[in-house]
């Protein structure tokens, strides 16, 4: 069904790492060498979603012998919305949401189509979800106590699951 691209996962984890890193080091500016280092990822594509993450000012870069990436905000305030927008944009749910389709002249259901609305709502509740659901819910708890902005992400990722249901 839906799935993150490997893109957004190295992005996760580059980005948990670098929060880690940022608790015990505060100040403290991340390789993508170190982060591939510890996990086993490819550099390059670790090293291009640095770039597009600094790109949307989510880390911020320093050069230099110890330089590297960093947060530009506290975990509680990056949410999964914002860094899945930062290098995928909104991914479609319906072939009729795709560009190709859209730059063909669109679906030739659309007008009528049953399922437009519903996958909609679904779009809207999945991205609820991720902009509510923060990096610091992603940190392993002895280095990040939950903050009051993840707790609230939790309750509503919650409330927007069941939803679904």
């Amino acid at each position: 069904m839906l799935q993150l691209t490997k893109r957004t996962e190295y992005g996760l984890i580059a980005l948990v790492h670098i929060a880690e890193r940022g608790a015990v080091d505060a100040g403290a500016f991340v390789s993508a060498r170190e982060i591939c280092d510890r996990y086993p990822i490819p550099r390059r594509l670790v090293a291009e979603v640095l770039k597009a993450l600094q790109k949307h000012a989510i880390v911020e870069s320093q050069r230099g012998a110890t330089g590297g990436y960093a947060l530009t905000r506290r975990p509680e305030q990056i949410t999964l919305g914002q860094v899945v927008s930062a290098l995928e944009g909104a991914p479609p749910l319906t072939s009729c949401e795709s560009p190709i389709v859209l730059k063909s002249g669109g679906c030739e259901v659309q007008s009528m189509c049953p399922i437009r609305s519903p996958v909609n709502r679904v779009r809207e509740q999945l991205w609820g979800l991720l902009e509510h659901t923060t990096l610091r819910s992603l940190l392993p708890t002895r280095s990040a106590p939950l903050a009051i902005g993840a707790a609230n992400g939790a309750a509503h990722a919650n409330a927007a699951a069941a939803q679904l249901d």
